[in-house]
């Protein structure tokens, strides 16, 4: 009989020739244990999706009750369910005014595939401007505004008239023209390893957007819900975007993707023609209600004031000769290496020590570090010794 490895490396579709490969069989908190028994501290929050943690009981209830309730009802936009309808206010009562639509979608790619066909609809143009490095999903319209070749190479043709600029540069600025239906940037660069805009670029971005009429997008699907220690990131610059993307800690847990905008643009998407965009399980009630329910466990506690105080304990203990460079946004952090060959090998000696962690895609070099907010000093101790024991 085969085994369980055996069986998902046969059926399961791969996404690489080299996956981590642990059976997990529980997860709780900023814990998960695999079929022996061991323990592991989830450094990446599953890829800050889980920024309140696995299993919170508040989110296992909400799904619990909803499945209860009901799940699938037809295609999204058609009934009125209330997860929907209560989740949708409920982000936008912590939103600026202009951002008071929520179209739900499936992921954070499906969140830019709407907003980038948003774009389109609301501007009559074609021209958009992306960044260098920047990752946006891997769907044909996110690929063509992927900032690496390497990726989108194998898959074109892609869409045309995609420009791409180094991020926090003047060229994106200038680039900007009455020809622009957008530009896409990430509030936080991610798969970069954790970079920062200047506030001047993305004050900038905002101002040349209004003369030339076009859209700013701004990209938090990994920056959101106080993984930088504001609810989100673009707070931090005084700049607020035409449509915002959210996803991976939207669902708390469950699949969630979403893009925000004004109604006035968003209400361009049901005429000319009608269902302008659709989906069918985008906005699921479970998932609705998931997000809900993490939404306001992180509202209704102090995680994302805590942050600033865990993201120095961080940067305080991660002191080493072979650490070039910790780079940080909030608890979200880069720990730069010389190579990815070395990188790989203090990864996989954190992952036999009881530590899930990772690299980026653009940054293979850097180890990510991105846990669940929930975690404690003493647990952020406990990493970074055994992450340096891992480095010696």
């Amino acid at each position: 009989m085969m085994t369980n490895r055996q069986l998902f490396l046969s059926h399961v579709a791969q996404t690489s020739p080299s996956p981590i490969g642990i059976e997990m069989v529980r997860a709780k908190g900023v814990n998960m244990w695999d079929v022996s028994g061991k323990k592991y501290i989830d450094l990446i929050a599953g890829f800050s999706v889980c920024n309140i943690g696995h299993g919170h009981p508040k989110v296992v209830k909400a799904i619990t009750d909803q499945v209860n309730e009901y799940m699938h009802l037809i295609v999204y936009g058609e009934f009125i369910q209330t997860p929907q309808v209560a989740y949708a206010t409920k982000l936008t009562d912590h939103l600026p005014a202009s951002l008071n639509s929520v179209y739900f979608t499936n992921s954070g790619a499906e969140a830019t595939e709407g907003a980038m066909k948003l774009a389109k609809r609301a501007t009559g143009r074609t021209k958009m401007i992306a960044c260098n490095k920047a990752y946006h999903g891997s769907t044909q319209g996110a690929l063509s505004v992927m900032g690496d070749e390497y990726w989108r190479n194998s898959f074109r043709p892609l869409l045309p008239g995609i420009y791409h600029v180094d991020y926090n540069s003047e060229e994106a600025i200038k680039l900007i023209d009455d020809d622009t239906a957008c530009i896409i940037v990430e509030t936080v660069q991610a798969e970069s390893g954790v970079n920062k805009p200047s506030q001047d670029w993305l004050q900038q971005l905002r101002k040349k957007c209004d003369e030339h009429n076009c859209l700013l997008i701004f990209d938090e699907i990994q920056a959101g819900f106080g993984r930088t220690g504001s609810l989100w990131a673009f707070e931090q610059y005084k700049v607020v975007p035409d449509v915002l993307l959210l996803g991976k800690a939207l669902g708390g847990g469950m699949p969630l993707g979403a893009f925000i905008a004004d109604i006035k643009l968003m209400n361009l998407l049901t005429s000319d023609p009608v269902l302008g965009h659709i989906t069918t399980f985008g906005g699921h009630p479970v998932c609705c209600a998931a997000g809900l329910a993490a939404f306001n466990v992180l509202l209704e506690n102090d995680y994302i004031s805590a942050v600033k105080a865990k993201e120095e304990l961080f940067v305080k203990r991660l002191i080493y000769p072979a650490i070039k460079q910790v780079r940080t946004a909030g608890l979200w952090a880069a720990i730069e290496f010389e190579s990815f060959e070395f990188n790989k090998q203090v990864i996989d000696a954190c992952i036999e020590k009881g530590i899930i962690t990772d690299w980026f895609l653009f940054a293979p070099n850097c180890m990510r570090i991105a846990p669940p907010l929930t975690i404690t000093h003493q647990e952020i101790e406990e990493c970074c010794s055994i992450i340096l024991e891992s480095i010696g």
